[in-house]
């Protein structure tokens, strides 16, 4: 198999697959937010998918792609909040347990998230390391199917499938900008519309924070996350390797944005879209309106990657 193991017929299968599992999200525009960016903005409501977000697309095509042999234990996976409900949520639905190691500052509503589920949460320290040790003591002590929250060929091709609908949705488009963190979602959607459109410009969006794809993409060697530091909590993972393979075949740019300039796009999406935007999920917009010159003219998708956050901690 190509690509790590994820390829576009994966995408095809995760598709069949997953279809009465999770939601054909929709896509809304605003002529106000045309107007205020000179684009003709598409955005993309992941944040109306099961679970509020894109993750649940990757973890349902992994847990019912799994055998019944391979299911039999349950499945685990470390998360700092959106994968680990996702994949509880799907791991319900197939009858087995998820085991989700999480940071002890994970956000109070993302843990929640993962207990209504039905989730058994083990908290870590907030480290990468520790999230992976504490995770194979769990595999060890369960024998749980580890499904890892980007760094999996299974999740890659079931985020891809949100680039099948968006083609559908908006079938003119020029360019797509999507959020990039462990880079999940950006490898399986720059793979399907390369694979499909390839001239659609893929540009992901990151964190100035949080920059080791940006820094990876442009070095052009894996860079690693050190100590990031940002409002997008989602987007805090370090770049998986089987991720940036992908992304430095299929992605043509990666911009940055300032927290502020996150928060300023996570204003005007509540405001003048009516909707609940996350941090993470206004990463996308903010790189918009920071680099407008990029997108004047054009028809732009921007994902918004999920809607999950605490409404008593809002960054206004």
């Amino acid at each position: 198999m190509s690509d790590n193991g994820a390829n576009f017929a994966g995408i095809e299968a995760a598709r069949a697959r997953i279809r009465d599992l999770v939601h054909r999200t929709p896509v809304v525009t605003s002529s106000l937010l045309d107007t205020h960016t000179g684009a003709q903005l598409y955005f993309k409501c992941e944040n109306l998918q099961k679970v509020g977000a894109f993750k649940a697309r990757g973890a349902s095509n992994a847990v019912f792609g799994l055998t019944s042999a391979q299911a039999k234990s349950g499945v685990a996976t470390h998360s700092s909040g959106n994968h680990g409900a996702a994949l509880a949520q799907a791991a319900r639905q197939r009858g087995i347990t998820a085991h989700v190691v999480m940071p002890a500052n994970a956000p109070a509503v993302k843990k929640e998230a993962v207990a209504a589920y039905g989730g058994l949460i083990i908290e870590c320290e907030p480290t990468l390391a520790a999230r992976e040790q504490t995770l194979q003591r769990v595999v060890a002590a369960t024998g749980a199917h580890v499904i890892h929250p980007y760094a999996d060929a299974r999740v890659i091709a079931g985020q891809g499938t949100l680039a099948l609908e968006v083609l559908e949705q908006v079938p003119d488009l020029e360019v797509i900008v999507l959020p990039v963190g462990g880079g999940g979602l950006l490898a399986g959607v720059a793979l399907a519309i390369k694979h499909l459109r390839p001239e659609v410009e893929v540009v992901a969006a990151e964190p100035e924070g949080a920059d080791d794809a940006f820094r990876s993409f442009g070095l052009g060697e894996l860079q690693p996350s050190v100590a990031p530091n940002t409002i997008a909590d989602g987007l805090l993972a370090g770049l998986g390797a089987i991720n940036f393979a992908l992304i430095q075949r299929h992605v043509d740019t990666i911009l940055t944005v300032s927290d502020a300039e996150i928060v300023q796009a996570m204003r005007l999406q509540w405001s003048r879209l009516k909707t609940v935007v996350e941090p993470s999920g206004a990463v996308s917009f903010a790189a918009v309106l920071a680099h407008p010159e990029r997108f004047r003219g054009r028809r732009v998708v921007a994902v918004i990657s999920g809607g999950n956050l605490d409404l008593d901690k809002l960054p206004w």
